[in-house]
């Protein structure tokens, strides 16, 4: 597979038709037809259907489009990926739905503040899929709730994150003693859907298991806003990160729980012994977000 071959894929995707592809890509529709049909070939499975009015995505052109996007643009900017110590050119930062408005917006206007030449690309990603970006290359940096656990990734900045009780609440709770979560196995609980958020499912039940029931899930979101959103509603209680906290969100009681796993933290990721792609200034900007957001965690919680 070339590079032009996904030039050609995008082109034939967006306008929906190989003919006009073809002219806008200023070849003709035989050669362009073949192009599509060595990458299929080369995917091992189709890409497009095709039908008298032309062609629209298969399932697996769907998921090749934002990836083939992606990697043209990264081989647009190569030049200024190997200029300099990375101030002026690229930052690939990938990161977890939860950080979206937590850490992201602080360390976003942070490095345009102190690096304003800086193109910073960001995709939201689960914790295990930025392990293996790092590791592909596909990523310079990332922001998980995992340490990363893979030898060639480090973790030079984290911030520990543990669970906290979400409930529905018209104000917030008067006692801040940490609560035994027993005391609510016969409760409705939100969860997280698996699928869109495999880690926070897992650790919810794993919680709930150790303080001895399994919880009675009769609803599922795929974010923490939309977890929080349902308990707000009065639908069940929730097990979020105590970053939640941050949100400023009404309505809801959030409780440190007793003997939290020790495992949960918010972890800025990077492959071992990359010093270029994400220097120095990229570690001490987030080690300073995170001591910031400790803080205010445990004022507010």
């Amino acid at each position: 597979m070339e590079l032009r071959h996904l030039r050609y894929f995008i082109a034939v995707a967006e306008t929906g038709s190989l003919s006009r592809a073809a002219e806008k890509l200023f070849i003709a529709q035989p050669p362009l037809s073949v192009q599509i049909r060595q990458l299929e070939e080369e995917m091992g499975t189709p890409l497009f259907v095709r039908h008298p009015k032309g062609v629209r995505l298969t399932a697996a052109g769907e998921a090749l489009m934002p990836e083939a996007r992606a990697l043209l643009d990264r081989a647009g900017h190569l030049k200024d990926r190997l200029q300099g110590d990375g101030a002026g050119g690229v930052l690939s930062l990938g990161y977890v739905p939860s950080a979206s408005s937590t850490v992201l917006p602080q360390l976003v206007r942070l490095l345009r503040a102190t690096h304003p030449g800086l193109r910073i690309e960001l995709r939201e990603m689960i914790s295990s899929a930025q392990t293996e970006a790092l590791v592909a290359g596909h990523l310079d940096a990332g922001i998980a709730r995992s340490p990363g656990r893979h030898p060639r990734v480090v973790a030079p900045a984290q911030m520990d994150d543990p669970f906290c009780l979400a409930s529905p609440a018209a104000q917030p709770p008067q006692e801040r003693a940490a609560i035994d979560l027993r005391g609510f196995s016969e409760q409705d609980f939100v969860a997280f859907t698996r699928h869109r958020g495999p880690a926070y499912f897992d650790q919810s039940i794993h919680l709930c298991a150790r303080a001895g029931f399994s919880p009675r899930i009769r609803y599922e979101a795929s974010t923490v806003h939309g977890v929080l959103d349902l308990v707000g509603a009065g639908l069940g209680h929730a097990l979020v990160p105590q970053s939640a906290v941050l949100l400023g969100r009404t309505g809801i009681a959030l409780r440190r729980i007793r003997s939290p796993s020790q495992d949960q933290v918010l972890a800025l990721l990077r492959r071992k012994g990359d010093t270029r792609a994400a220097p120095q200034w990229l570690d001490e900007a987030v080690q300073t977000i995170f001591a910031q957001m400790a803080q205010r965690m445990a004022t507010e919680l």
